[in-house]
């Protein structure tokens, strides 16, 4: 997808010092300190706000083509291929993309039906595709124990039960997830369903209804992607691109538009918000809608989880979505923010309204019904503690299971990052909520039903997750830090699903605190 160039490269390629991963993990809490004793500067903050010249169409992935097999089943087909992309013309990049050279296509299904999706894997590695935030068999589940070779395929299957959703799809392979997504590899699933679908909301897809992939990069001068440095969370690129586009803009003729974002980056978080100070309208979380909009200053996003986004725009104004990452907003010492991206600050997109504007109707005042989190349900207590690349002092084994979860039951998680250091969570499956986080009730961005979340440092977060379906105990599932530098270190675990009184097949060791009530 050809795009021009739009940041100078004098005010964006500037030097930064960044602290090393090893130095990170080593010092820990006492970076900070150590900076402070030393009497070093730490890491010049990036910003790119007003840099940013945004004279490039914001490219819309394509809609996945689909057809309907004789038994009702919509099949999809991806195909993981290596390409060349010229994000600045005339100077191409090697990148992989699905169906493509970048990125991959929107896929959507409704509740209800049977998909398959045939994969093709036509890299000269292997890979895998895991279908992110999306409850499914364990075996279909895309990670890394479904390793798709060379010249290989794989068609899992599954029927669409959850309720309307922006989930993503991306690899999974265990050591090179950073790697495969940072090519390119990754794409939108969206799930409707007709709760959603009675609702007055925008829903025309690329018209009022827009895919925002953002994603950290590093560039040339001349324009050719490269490499980025790296803090403790990973690999930080000092500039955005959105659904592989830089410096983009998008033309606006509805008078609302909704935005779909999705933090597709490897290690960067951001804290999402407008130009102009207006409130951020927040509709959805990774699980689906909200019960009601909430009004926020930022809106917080790790890798890998999304939020749906509501904009009410005036005729010919223009706006721009930012991100502005603070230590206090990251949870974390300033110096450790300030190595991790905690201090950066970007201009993402600018929209840009018409000077008529098709009118839109108020947001509907309730938008979901979610249930109290029921925490009498309980039947078992697990623990999680996340320090260092190491999830309960284990890294990962892929012959091993971490834990063994009975189907038809409700359990808690208590997952705490005892660390100074950033980290995230997110588990296969199932869509999971916050009943507190240090004790105290969520905030309203919260109380929805997630799959990821930013797990600040020294911080204790209190989950209630249902199994209902799908036991197998051949077959894990994850759970993992979404940092993917993390992930591939080992800060990950595996879950099986079986049936009361039976045993997973693999090896189980559980050397942490669980208890059943």
């Amino acid at each position: 997808m050809p795009v021009a160039p739009r940041l100078s490269p004098e005010r964006l390629r500037r030097p930064r010092a960044t602290l090393s991963a090893l130095a990170a993990i080593a010092a820990g809490g006492l970076v900070a300190v150590s900076f402070a004793g030393c009497g070093l500067v730490g890491p010049s903050p990036v910003s790119t706000v007003g840099d940013v010249e945004f004279d490039t169409p914001l490219s819309i992935p394509p809609l996945a083509a689909s057809t309907v097999d004789t038994d009702g089943t919509r099949v999809f087909s991806l195909d993981a291929q290596a390409g060349s992309t010229e994000f600045e013309p005339g100077e191409p990049s090697n990148t992989w993309g699905f169906n493509g050279s970048y990125l991959g296509p929107t896929i959507v299904a409704k509740r209800g039906e049977h998909v398959r999706v045939d994969l093709t894997n036509s890299l000269d590695e292997p890979t895998t595709v895991h279908w992110h935030g999306m409850h499914l068999p364990a075996e279909m589940d895309g990670g890394p124990h479904q390793m798709v070779e060379p010249g290989a395929s794989w068609s899992p299957e599954w029927d669409i039960d959850q309720q309307a959703a922006t989930l993503w799809y991306h690899p999974h392979p265990h050591g090179d997830t950073e790697d495969h997504v940072a090519r390119g590899l990754a794409g939108m699933f969206l799930v409707q369903d007709d709760a959603e679908a009675v609702l007055d909301l925008p829903r025309e897809y690329g018209v009022d209804d827009v895919p925002v992939i953002v994603q950290d990069a590093g560039f040339s001068a001349e324009g050719e992607q490269e490499g980025r440095g790296h803090g403790f969370a990973g690999a930080l690129g000092d500039e955005l691109i959105v659904n592989g586009t830089r410096g983009p803009f998008l033309d606006v003729d509805d008078e609302l538009v909704r935005l779909r974002l999705l933090n597709a980056s490897t290690a960067r978080s951001y804290a999402f918000g407008w130009s102009d100070g207006r409130p951020i309208e927040l509709i959805a979380t990774d699980g689906g809608l909200l019960e009601a909009s909430v009004e926020l200053d930022r809106v917080l996003l790790s890798p890998g989880e999304r939020a749906e986004v509501l904009v009410r725009m005036v005729p010919g104004e223009r706006i721009v979505l930012q991100s502005k990452m603070t230590p206090e907003i990251a949870g974390m010492q300033s110096m450790i923010a300030a190595s991790n991206g905690g201090t950066d600050s970007f201009d993402v997109l600018e929209l840009r309204a018409a000077d008529t504007l098709d009118p839109a109707p108020a947001v509907p005042e309730r938008l979901n019904t979610i249930p109290p989190v029921d925490e009498t349900a309980v039947t078992t207590t697990r623990t999680f503690d996340l320090n260092g690349f190491e999830i309960n002092d284990d890294e990962m084994e892929m012959g091993r299971i971490d834990e063994t979860v009975t189907v038809d039951t409700t359990e808690r998680w208590i997952v705490t990052n005892t660390s100074s250091m950033p980290h995230s969570f997110h588990v296969h499956d199932v869509q999971f909520r916050i009943a507190s986080i240090d004790g105290a009730a969520p905030p309203p961005e919260l109380a929805g039903w997630k799959d990821t979340f930013f797990a600040q440092p020294e911080t204790e977060f209190e989950l209630i997750l249902r199994f209902e379906d799908y036991a197998d105990p051949d077959t894990p599932y994850m759970y993992h830090c979404h940092l993917l530098w993390h992930e591939d270190q080992g800060m990950m675990g595996q879950f099986a699903v079986v049936e009361p009184g039976q045993q997973a097949t693999m090896t189980e060791e559980t050397s942490h605190e669980h208890h059943d009530h």
